[in-house]
């Protein structure tokens, strides 16, 4: 008989954690979950999702143990795997994220540009404690992160701990999803290439024929995320550029259509996000209700199930089946260093991933773009984890939505004040001297 398996939800307040128990609902008979803890600070959204939660996992009679904590070491305690989704500061923070930049002419958005980066420079730190006590309480765990940055805290934790970890992000599921229905295809296979929110594909495979220049001249998009107001990209745009990009490139193609748009927004994604999760929490709150409510797909989440799940299922029964993920670059792409967190095709298994090479790629575009948006990545990384001013702002100044040196300084020093309490890399210091 299999060993019984223990996963742990960090964040599990978030109103996405029903879309996780759907896809854990789906795989009852290839994941024996006995125990399922559901860790948060946030006594009210704990209790409201976390009840549903137990009723979802009631109605289909799974004996599995259900268990609510605001106590991290009792959530990891001999985890098997353990999914992190947190967002510190919660929707307020994201907020401020998302309008303070605009007074200074910067794009404020959740993980692209300053207000990406602050979300990281408050999200690496608590990140690293976590792995910190998996190392005490579960060495073994697989950590599955999808909170944002995602591809900046792999960069982070990969680099800065030695913990077993995947970023994840629904975002190439998506695009291959859509991209798949309109091409008709049965069975193709992408190459995917970038960083998270920032990635392209770069050839659509199916009998030894590449459909990608079939796709160029179609002008093909792949669909948008809810989460961003998507304008699409031009046939002309998608032809220069080679590939089909993700929908957030349109934030570094469009940087004044988008900046416009955000700023003449009466109101901001996040505090839209603070409406959609207060209307999901009534629902939640509901005793009848035993199933994932159809509203939770007008956030940006949808099938996040699929893929955090599926993963820990190609894991834990060592599938070998191939997933995008977040993950050490290793001489997979031969233009990246090895160190650097790349978000690529890998095979999945019981040993993790093995990223799948892609051997003498030559889109100069893409190439470049990855190269300096990583040069902002790593110094981001040093910031979070040094505290260091100078690195915040080397790493803005790379930045292609930042870039100006006033407009980075007085806007960091603006955001680093209004997130002061998330931010004791930045403050210790002063309170030694």
């Amino acid at each position: 008989m299999s060993k019984k398996l223990k996963i742990a939800i960090i964040g599990s307040g978030s109103t996405y954690t029903p879309e996780l128990i759907e896809g854990m609902i789906k795989r009852k008979d290839i994941l024996p979950i006995d125990e399922l803890v559901l860790m948060d600070i946030d006594a009210r959204k704990l209790e409201t999702v976390g009840k549903l939660c137990e009723r979802m996992i009631q109605a289909e009679q799974i004996p599995c143990r259900v268990i609510m904590t605001q106590d991290l070491d009792e959530a990891l305690l001999d985890a098997d795997f353990v999914l992190g989704q947190i967002r510190v500061g919660k929707l307020p923070a994201r907020v401020l994220d998302e309008t303070i930049p605009l007074k200074y002419g910067l794009i404020g958005q959740e993980t692209c540009g300053i207000g990406g980066f602050f979300k990281a420079m408050r999200t690496i730190p608590v990140m690293l404690h976590i792995t910190e006590r998996m190392k005490e309480l579960c060495p073994d765990a697989w950590l599955i992160n999808f909170s944002n940055p995602a591809g900046i805290i792999t960069e982070a934790l990969l680099n800065h701990s030695d913990v077993k970890m995947l970023g994840l992000c629904n975002v190439p599921f998506n695009m291959f999803k859509s991209i798949h229905e309109t091409l008709k295809l049965d069975q193709p296979n992408f190459t995917y290439v970038g960083l998270n929110h920032l990635s392209w594909i770069t050839a659509i495979e199916q009998d030894g024929t590449d459909y990608l220049k079939s796709a160029l001249d179609m002008g093909l998009n792949s669909e948008a995320m809810k989460n961003i107001p998507s304008s699409g990209f031009s046939k002309e745009l998608v032809q220069m550029v080679g590939a089909i990009p993700s929908s957030y490139l349109e934030y570094y193609y469009f940087k004044e259509k988008k900046y416009k748009l955000l700023k003449e927004s009466e109101i901001t994604r996040g505090e839209k996000c603070m409406q959609i999760e207060e209307e999901l929490l009534g629902i939640y709150s509901d005793s009848e209700l035993h199933s994932k409510p159809e509203l939770l797909s007008s956030r940006g989440g949808a099938n996040y199930s699929e893929v955090a799940i599926s993963l820990v299922d190609a894991i834990y029964n060592d599938k070998q089946e191939v997933h995008v993920v977040n993950l050490l670059n290793n001489g997979a792409l031969d233009f990246m260093k090895d160190s650097d967190a790349v978000e690529m095709c890998a095979v999945i298994g019981k040993d993790g991933a093995k990223p799948i090479p892609v051997p003498d790629f030559n889109n100069e575009h893409i190439i470049d773009y990855m190269r300096m948006v990583k040069a902002y990545e790593r110094e981001t990384v040093t910031a979070a984890v040094s505290g260091s001013e100078d690195a915040a702002m080397r790493a803005l100044l790379m930045n292609p939505l930042v870039g100006d040196y006033d407009a980075a300084y007085n806007c960091f020093q603006e955001l680093k004040e209004a997130h002061k309490e998330y931010l004791p890399q930045f403050y210790t210091k002063e309170k030694m001297s």
